[in-house]
């Protein structure tokens, strides 16, 4: 009787969490109440709740916690391109002690071609989502919203995440589109204390041209194995164009206006090159607005799985020192969902 009891309330878990959903069904991340809604919903300042309208996702993992990571098909309105996005919310945004609080977002680049898939967000596997819930678990990290967008705009051409002349518009993509998704479908933090970017190779560059690009919404990044100039040969020789997304540019003009104070964490590992170039960075620009940090990943290649190794041993908790972090209403807590 009492293992009937145990078998049923088990079962019954299971369903709660999700853990016999198909994968490929069609699933949601809470109810977005809609615009109007939501303008009298900010029950704290710096919040801004869900505005809508709500993304269709379509479930592509489960992670053991029960948590989710599912992909949406962005039409995006300020660049005219139209990719996927993958998204995955950590247990804690389900607790009804977090229901009136924004959570931290960071935005993940993958490497490579970047299209028609973001490996940060097509699995588990390289171990990220799982970094972030161990952090969180042990206080060293916040718990992130990681939200994985594509990088390129085909499988064929680097797009440096820039609005290239005559190309499509991936910087407009990633800086304006993908946020304004996010801010319609999660509670964020209306100032950009609650806004970073993490990438690794190509997606390092972007990562780190837009927090210096876009310094009043964006306020960190951790950039892997990181290009630090643009490279895309569809700038045809553009310099204007390219100095306007090269983030030795950038870094110049942020440290001539005075700020905002913006922190980018460079990481290379000890079996790959390029970490004379994130120190030349260093030396150069870490002055006034422009903070800089390295962490070096011991036997680290260049691969997603070293760069993870690396946000464990350092950058998570350096880049959830400088964030905001959720606050919690008083009371018990009630477990996720």
């Amino acid at each position: 009787m009492i293992a009937g009891a145990v078998a049923l309330a088990l079962t019954a878990g299971a369903y709660k969490f999700g853990f016999f959903s198909e994968i490929g069904d069609p699933t949601s991340f809470g109810k977005v109440k809609g615009k109007d809604t939501a303008a009298n919903g900010d029950l704290r300042p710096g919040v801004r709740m869900p505005t809508g309208p709500q993304a269709e996702f379509i479930r592509t993992s489960r992670l053991a916690d029960g948590t989710q990571i599912a992909r949406t098909t962005l039409k995006g309105a300020k660049s005219g391109f139209t990719g996927d996005v993958w998204v995955w919310v950590p247990r804690e945004y389900y607790d009804k002690r977090y229901e009136n609080s924004a959570f931290p977002v960071l935005i993940s680049l993958p490497g490579g071609r970047g299209y028609p898939k973001n490996y940060w967000g097509t699995g588990p596997g390289l171990g990220l989502q799982q970094a972030v819930i161990d952090g969180a678990k042990s206080g060293k990290s916040l718990p992130f919203i990681l939200v994985m967008p594509v990088i390129n705009a085909d499988t064929k051409h680097h797009f440096d995440g820039s609005d290239i002349p005559g190309q499509p518009k991936m910087g407009t993509w990633m800086a304006d589109d993908v946020p304004d998704f996010v801010k319609a479908n999660f509670r964020t933090f209306t100032s950009r204390d609650g806004w970073a970017f993490m990438g690794s190779s190509s997606g390092g560059f972007g990562a780190l041209k837009h927090v210096l690009k876009h310094p009043d919404r964006f306020k960190a990044v951790i950039a892997s194995g990181v290009d630090i100039v643009p490279d895309s040969p569809l700038w045809n020789g553009n310099t204007q164009a390219m100095d306007e997304n090269n983030p030795e540019k950038l870094a110049e003009k942020l440290i001539a206006a005075g700020g905002p104070d913006v922190y980018v964490n460079f990481q290379i590992g000890t079996a790959e090159s390029g970490r004379d170039k994130a120190e030349k960075f260093m030396r150069d620009y870490t002055r006034g607005p422009v903070h800089t940090r390295l962490q070096v990943i011991q036997d680290g290649e260049h691969n997603g799985k070293s760069y993870v190794r690396g946000m464990r041993e350092g950058s998570l908790e350096w880049i959830s020192k400088v964030l905001l972090p959720p606050t919690p209403d008083p009371g018990p807590a009630t477990g996720a969902r």
